[in-house]
């Protein structure tokens, strides 16, 4: 019987999560003899546009637990405002392409993250197909080769989205936040693009809530990962916050996973774990998920065959 797995997806949002957190990373990653996922934003950083949130309900309340400027940098929350908005794609494909060259995989977060997170729940599907064909257009001009994985941008997706995957030639996508791989489905089609959903919550969603903090957080993921799934778990990271403040703590995290026993590895270990034609077919909704203000997809119930 093979170990359980947790498949470790990073997700990288900003130029300075490029610039400093990807290498950090990488070299965690090499210490601990394992492979990741990185999914990287393509486009402009309009991170400063993000300030529109402050009206969502539960943002302030996430902005003061989890100390956004400490993490993202003072000039990071300026991009799109006060400072003009730096093209990521453009400054630091080298950096992508070394996480590359170092054996990992990667694949597309989206083209302009704040854009996507805000506006693709009401997007038409012209919007849409110019937003995810930008993204696989800068993918392959900076790797010479197609994407074949996608994780939407703060887990928002729409119909039209998940349609294109399979237009746009993704293997699998992790885009939801769920508790199995399946299939997703809509009025009751299934497509054929497997979902590897996110099973955990992640670290900015835990700390500030219940008496959690910085400094028992890993205990606490440690105690929602004792007893392994069958199908595993997809635990998500950010280049901004893992692959800097946070670092230590993935660092005891990942020591602490290979003590109960888990194999660790990307979205890809994970797939070639699963039969795709026998994955359970699941609409997909918008939901809510404790610790994350507003909606995004999430795996619904089950659609018999």
């Amino acid at each position: 019987m093979s170990a359980p797995l947790i498949a470790l997806k990073v997700d990288v949002d900003t130029l300075r999560g490029t610039l400093e957190g990807v290498p950090r990373l990488l070299e965690l990653f090499r210490q601990k003899q394992t492979d990741a996922t990185f999914l990287f934003s393509l486009g402009p950083d309009h991170t400063g546009w993000a300030i529109r949130r402050v009206f969502r309900r539960g943002f302030l309340g996430k902005v003061k637990r989890t100390s956004v400027i400490e993490h993202y940098g003072l000039k990071t929350l300026l991009y799109g405002t006060l400072l003009p908005s730096p093209d990521i794609g453009r400054r630091a494909g080298d950096i992508m392409r070394q996480v590359r060259d170092a054996g990992f995989e990667t694949g597309i977060h989206c083209w302009d993250h704040v854009l996507w997170q805000d506006q693709v729940a009401r997007a038409d599907a012209k919007w849409t197909d110019q937003q995810m064909r930008k993204a696989a257009d800068r993918y392959a001009e900076i790797f010479g080769e197609p994407a074949i994985v996608h994780g939407a941008a703060g887990w928002q997706m729409n119909d039209h989205a998940l349609r294109m995957t399979g237009e746009l030639g993704f293997h699998w996508c992790s885009d939801a936040r769920g508790t199995h791989p399946f299939l997703p489905a809509i009025d009751g089609e299934a497509l054929h693009v497997p979902q590897l959903p996110t099973t955990l919550p992640t670290l900015d969603e835990l700390i500030g809530i219940d008496g959690i903090t910085t400094e028992n957080v890993a205990d606490r993921m440690l105690e929602l990962t004792k007893i392994p799934p069958a199908t595993g778990h997809v635990f998500t990271l950010h280049a901004e916050l893992e692959g800097m403040k946070f670092l230590p703590i993935l660092d005891r995290l990942l020591t602490g996973w290979r003590s109960q026993d888990y194999d660790l590895g990307g979205l890809r270990t994970l797939a070639k774990t699963m039969d795709f034609n026998t994955l359970p077919r699941h609409e997909v909704i918008n939901g809510t998920v404790p610790g994350r203000s507003g909606k995004l997809l999430v795996q619904g119930g089950v659609i018999p065959l």
